[in-house]
């Protein structure tokens, strides 16, 4: 579903990213990498960039992004690949948690299974 105005075509997306199936090999971006704008928009620039940089004020998901500007998360993640190679927007990956101890997952599901 497109929004009023827009035109989500494949020709428009081709364009969007200069024919660019995939980001560059060294691009820091899954779903969950948080991004945070490293500046603001500036006049000139790509709408979809000014976007992401208006929306990347506080660190967010990549997956957000896309969906706040209702395009496809690999066209998203190219977009977010020029920004980070311009130097206007970092990306970190969230903290991951510990993981659980085995023994206690064992006794967890040995718990579970006398229920």
């Amino acid at each position: 579903m497109s929004r009023p105005g827009r035109d989500d075509t494949p020709d428009r997306l081709y364009t969007l990213t200069q024919g660019r199936s995939r980001p560059g090999p060294d691009a820091p971006f899954d779903l969950v990498t948080l991004v945070v704008a490293e500046c603001d928009p500036m006049p000139g620039m790509q709408s979809e960039h000014a976007a992401i940089l208006r929306l990347t004020e506080r660190p967010t998901a990549a997956v957000e992004i896309a969906a706040e500007l209702g395009l496809p998360v690999s066209i998203t993640r190219i977009l977010l690949a020029d920004l980070h190679a311009a130097g206007k927007v970092s990306a970190r990956h969230p903290r991951t948690a510990a993981v659980p101890d085995p023994d206690i997952l064992e006794q967890v599901l040995v718990g579970l299974r006398n229920l």
